[in-house]
């Protein structure tokens, strides 16, 4: 049937679908084990979903359309995930995975570089591509190096390097 001779209250609108973490074009896309693991218990919750759709036709569809398309973006990262496991890093540099404790401005901190997708501030887990992680990786312990937060020109002190196991 031709769109002319739908009414305008039966259009439907596009689901928004939310975007994923933002990963620079040209950057791999890498994960630790565990954020595999995540990418993947989240893929078999959206499949769950869509076998438990709404009995609503309307609802149905709508439903069906965002979580396919959630999916679509999900499963992208995956085919796209590089897995790089901490355990085989260099043991006393910051990288990928490192668990890193510093001081910055005073304070003892410490955070997990992580996959985009598996940052979490609240857990202390930051994305690789943050400027704090791009400050941070290839340091060492005892090591200062310098941060860039907006005009401001920080030092930060690594104090511990560490690998989850």
């Amino acid at each position: 049937m031709s769109r002319g001779f739908v009414k305008e209250g039966d259009q439907e609108e596009a689901p928004f679908i939310p975007p994923r973490a933002a990963l620079p074009a040209g950057v791999d896309n890498y994960v630790t084990p565990y954020g595999l693991e995540e990418l993947l218990s989240e893929r078999e919750n959206l499949e769950k979903q869509l076998k438990n759709l709404p009995t609503d036709e309307t609802e149905r569809r709508r439903e069906s359309a965002l979580i396919e398309g959630k999916l679509n973006l999900l499963n992208e990262r995956i085919s796209s995930a590089r897995v790089i496991n901490p355990k085989n890093q260099p043991q006393e540099e910051v990288r990928f995975g490192a668990v890193v404790t510093f001081e910055l401005n005073g304070k003892t901190q410490k955070f997990q570089i992580v996959g985009v997708d598996e940052a979490q501030i609240k857990n202390k887990k930051i994305a690789f591509t943050a400027p704090l992680s791009q400050a941070l990786i290839g340091s060492k312990s005892g090591e200062i190096v310098d941060f860039k937060n907006g005009n401001r020109k920080l030092k930060i002190k690594v104090l511990n390097i560490e690998y989850p196991q």
